[in-house]
C-alpha cells in the first residue's frame, strides 16, 4: 500500500528558521520539529532564544541556536557557512524575520523605512544566498519565505510594509528562475491577519478587530497553528514541483471585496 503521508516526513532534514525566537517563526520551528526536522533558531536576542530552545527542546526536538542579525550581509554569511562547515548541513531555510511601522506614509520617516526594507527584504537576500549556495552544491534545498496577506493588498498607514512584502513575492520568484535547475525549491507562505506579538495592537484594537473578522470570510483571526500545514508541505517531498509559488493563508480574504 502507498504511503503518501511519507512524503511529508521531514526525519533527517535540518530546517533554520530566522526571527524564530517568538510568533510565527517559533510557531513553526515548532510544526517543523513535530515533522522529524532537527531546529536551528535564529535571533539576535540570545537571552529570547535561549528560552525558545529550551521550550522547544523540551518536546523532544533536536534544538541548534545560531544567533546572527540576518540584516548584516557579513555576519549572515559567516554564521551560516560556519555551521555548515562544523556542524551539517540547512536543508530547509525558512526567511521569518520582519517587522512592521505603522504611520501615515507622509509621515513615514526615512530611517525606518530603510530599517523596514532591510529586516523584510534585504534579509531574506542575505540569508538566502549564503544557504543557497551550500544548497545548490548539494543540489537540492528547501527555501520558504514568508510574505504576507499585503503582498496582494494594502492598507492605510503600512505602505512601506505592502511594498517590502510585494518585493519578497518577486524575490521568491526570482530566487526560483534563478536555483530551480540547481534542484532547490523556492516558495512563500502569505499569512493573513494572525495572532502575533507583530499584530498586538490591532488584535487589542475592538475596532479593528471587528471590521477583520466581517471582512475576513472566515470570520476570525488565523490562529498560529494554521500556518504549520503549509509550511511542512513546503518543506517536504510532498512539494517537489511546487516552485515560485505565494501560498495564502488568510481565511479567504484575498479571494473577496
Amino acid at each position: 500500500m502507498d504511503n503518501s503521508l511519507s512524503l511529508f516526513k521531514l526525519d533527517g532534514k535540518r530546517a533554520l528558521i530566522t526571527g524564530s525566537s517568538q510568533g510565527i517563526g517559533l510557531s513553526l520551528a515548532k510544526a517543523l520539529a513535530g515533522a522529524g526536522a532537527q531546529i536551528i533558531l535564529n535571533g539576535r536576542d540570545p537571552q529570547k532564544l535561549k528560552s525558545a530552545a529550551k521550550q522547544l527542546a523540551g518536546t523532544g526536538a533536536e534544538v541548534y541556536q545560531l544567533p546572527f542579525d540576518v540584516t548584516d550581509y557579513q555576519q549572515s554569511k559567516a554564521s551560516i557557512d560556519k555551521f555548515e562547515s562544523r556542524t551539517g548541513s540547512i536543508d530547509i531555510l525558512v526567511n521569518n524575520a520582519g517587522m512592521q511601522h505603522r504611520t501615515a506614509l507622509e509621515d513615514f520617516e526615512p530611517g525606518i523605512f530603510e530599517t523596514l526594507m532591510q529586516t523584510n527584504v534585504s534579509s531574506i537576500f542575505n540569508v538566502g544566498q549564503a544557504v543557497a549556495r551550500h544548497m545548490i552544491k548539494r543540489r537540492q534545498g528547501k527555501i520558504i519565505n514568508i510574505a504576507s496577506v499585503q503582498t496582494a493588498l494594502a492598507r492605510p498607514g503600512i505602505a512601506p510594509y505592502t511594498a517590502s512584502k510585494g518585493a519578497v513575492a518577486n524575490l521568491t520568484k526570482g530566487m526560483t528562475t534563478d536555483w530551480a535547475r540547481f534542484g532547490l525549491q523556492i516558495n512563500a507562505i502569505a499569512p493573513g491577519y494572525f495572532d502575533t506579538p507583530l499584530n498586538e495592537a490591532l488584535v487589542n484594537n475592538a475596532q479593528f478587530s471587528d471590521w477583520l473578522c466581517k471582512r475576513t470570510p472566515t470570520g476570525r483571526w488565523g490562529k498560529l497553528e494554521e500556518l504549520s500545514g503549509a509550511c511542512i508541505f513546503l518543506a517536504s517531498d510532498a512539494s517537489s514541483f511546487v516552485n515560485g509559488h505565494i501560498l495564502y493563508v488568510d481565511g479567504g480574504i484575498t479571494a473577496c471585496l
